[in-house]
């Protein structure tokens, strides 16, 4: 099974980013975006510390996977 890559809130924000979704507020340590696509919103709230746990990183992934497929969350998340 390959493993996950290890990130701090700042790169997921990026990879976010470039993929289409917008901060919508910052409060605290933890960012909201947002995704409208087709009518629909995806939401996805990132902690932005330097590293992210396993079980949080792999919710963020799981949130990633629903709003714009596997295929593409195993190109940035996973290890070659």
């Amino acid at each position: 099974m390959p493993k996950t890559k290890q990130f701090s809130g700042k790169e997921l924000v990026k990879i976010f980013e470039s993929n289409g979704f917008i901060v919508k507020r910052t409060v605290g340590s933890h960012v909201r975006m947002t995704l409208s696509q087709d009518g629909s919103s995806f939401h996805i709230t990132i902690p932005l510390h330097d590293n992210i746990k396993k079980g949080t990183l792999h919710g963020i992934i799981k949130d990633f996977e629903l709003s714009l497929g596997k295929e593409k969350a195993r190109i940035f998340f996973l290890k070659d």
